[in-house]
């Protein structure tokens, strides 16, 4: 599967999920932003667009636009809790370097 859920990322998205009962999954993607070039990006997914690539990791839908596909594929999304802060943390294997606070990344042209 090019994008892996850690059980931490499959809780939170099935209790997110359980209280959007309209939503078809979660959208994961990029954008451009931030010191080192691309943030990524994690929603509610209403619809799936005809680009999208869906995959599905124990009853979690994860759509990624096909665009954003090669900056993304084999990353691992976990969880994770720092006192009363949480969020969801990347590990991109195709990311060639990370700002310092960890919220941009930069790839290499995708082939």
């Amino acid at each position: 599967m090019p994008i892996q859920l850690t059980e931490a990322a499959l809780n939170r998205m099935h209790a997110f999920l359980a209280r959007n009962p309209d939503a078809v999954g979660v959208r994961f993607g990029i954008r451009k932003t931030g010191c080192s070039g691309y943030a990524y990006t994690v929603d509610l997914a209403r619809a799936v667009a005809e680009n999208d690539q869906v995959f599905d990791q124990d009853g979690i839908r994860v759509l990624v636009d096909a665009e954003a596909l090669p900056y993304v594929e084999g990353t691992e999304i976990d969880f994770k809790r720092h006192g009363l802060n949480a969020s969801f943390v990347f590990r991109n294997p195709n990311a060639t370097g990370e700002c310092g606070c960890g919220e941009s990344f930069t790839v290499d042209s995708p082939a």
